[in-house]
């Protein structure tokens, strides 16, 4: 819980205006490591400071990495520049969004 809000750790939001990976639940990651800081803007005029850096997944083998572990985050959320520049293919359906890997094409995620 990040101040009076939970953060729901399975939740997680593809966002076509967010630049980076990013979420501020540490339980979330598979391997994480320590940063030195950076910051990131949020749409409120606020900001976060960049803590660790990671790889988020259901394994090690279907995993996302570069996701940023930011200080104070309220969400979870995945760039969609950054799922396309990594050889992805985004589809979306009214049901569900599937991230497929245009190499493999293996599903990497799916989500409502």
């Amino acid at each position: 819980m990040k101040g009076n809000k939970p953060v729901n750790s399975k939740l997680w939001y593809v966002d076509s205006g967010c630049s980076w990976h990013m979420t501020g639940e540490k339980p979330n990651f598979l391997s994480l490591t320590a940063s030195d800081g950076g910051i990131v803007a949020f749409g409120n005029d606020k900001s976060g400071t960049i803590v660790g850096i990671g790889k988020i997944g259901e394994s090690l083998s279907h995993s996302i990495d570069n996701v940023y572990l930011v200080d104070c985050l309220q969400h979870n959320l995945l760039s969609v520049s950054q799922l396309c520049d990594k050889d992805n293919l985004l589809v979306f359906s009214p049901k569900q969004c599937l991230v497929i890997n245009i190499n493999t094409r293996d599903v990497v995620l799916r989500g409502k």
